[in-house]
């Protein structure tokens, strides 16, 4: 089974039980070590008895300057409860495992819980790898908090209708790397394709410009104009041209690299609403596949086309 078919089986049959590999979650969160100093971090979806996310932040907890951790947990049928670390208990010097505070919920810990909300409500940072079937139900909650966040989710949501305006208004980016291989409940691997982090915490890669070599008036026959609408379509991310200040088609891998002191983004070719009409490519298939990438528009900077 390819990866990108591992993600729709999972989705489909609604198996949420993935669990994010330490060295993924360490690879990522060094980016970020100066935010997270004196905040409350809240796990909302993490079972500490098999959550990496748990173990890295229990473990760093000093290191990054925490005040407070916190960790819930769904579960099936059944009471869960939430566990804290805030301060050194037993008095040995140190805060670690032997300084937990377990306490029981009243309800299955679901994130969308009454209970897990309250929570939520006193917590600074989200931090956590999401169920995959209920990744729109999940961002909706965290942007109607309000919350800072760094969550692991597939690039697929990108085309979600309530996902990409996040992505487009720069209210949601990319991180910095990508998890690809995954654990399952039965301790096996599975890998999967397209999974990246998002978040709204700043890191440097987004102030970041792209490189821009190419030019546009050497090489206009590299890049055809849409039949209906008023672009260029640049189909790989290296070849945006330096020169070029008007609308532009790029590829959906460009927001692992978008700047937006650099670029703009405009909107979305999957017939969606930003568009009267969606941007089609007849003069490559008279049939008019599907385009699935980005409309860009021109420099801000004068170093390349705007996203």
């Amino acid at each position: 089974m390819a990866r990108g078919d591992n993600l729709r089986a999972a989705k489909a049959a609604k198996n949420d039980e993935f669990y994010t590999r330490l060295e993924d979650i360490e690879k990522e969160l060094k980016h970020y070590k100066k935010q997270f100093k004196g905040k409350v971090v809240f796990c909302n979806c993490d079972d500490p008895e098999w959550s990496n996310f748990w173990k890295f932040f229990s473990t760093k907890f000093e290191f990054l300057g925490l005040k407070k951790l916190i960790s819930t947990h769904h579960v099936e049928n059944g009471q869960s409860y939430k566990l804290e670390l805030k301060k050194d208990i037993n008095g040995d010097g140190i805060i670690d495992g032997e300084d937990l505070i377990k306490t029981p919920l009243e309800g299955n810990g679901d994130f969308r819980s009454k209970e897990s909300i309250e929570i939520l409500k006193e917590a600074d940072i989200i931090v956590t790898n999401p169920p995959f079937s209920l990744f729109r139900e999940y961002i909706d909650l965290l942007m109607k908090h309000e919350k800072q966040f760094l969550i692991i989710g597939s690039q697929n949501a990108i085309t979600y209708k309530e996902f990409f305006p996040l992505l487009k208004t720069n209210k949601v980016w990319l991180g910095n790397t990508l998890a690809k291989v995954f654990i399952q409940p039965d301790g096996t691997e599975k890998k999967f394709g397209n999974i990246c982090w998002f978040t709204n915490l700043t890191h440097k890669k987004r102030s970041e410009d792209i490189i821009l070599f190419k030019f546009y008036e050497e090489n206009k026959e590299e890049y055809p104009v849409y039949d209906n609408y008023d672009a260029i379509e640049v189909s790989k991310v290296k070849d945006i041209p330096v020169d070029y200040k008007g609308v532009m088609g790029v590829p959906i891998t460009f927001l692992d690299k978008y700047n937006p002191n650099q670029f703009d983004i405009v909107g979305l070719t999957s017939g969606r609403y930003e568009f009267e009409c969606q941007p089609s490519k007849r003069y490559i298939n008279a049939k008019q596949n599907n385009v699935n990438g980005t409309i860009v528009n021109g420099s801000k900077a004068n170093t390349g086309a705007m996203l």
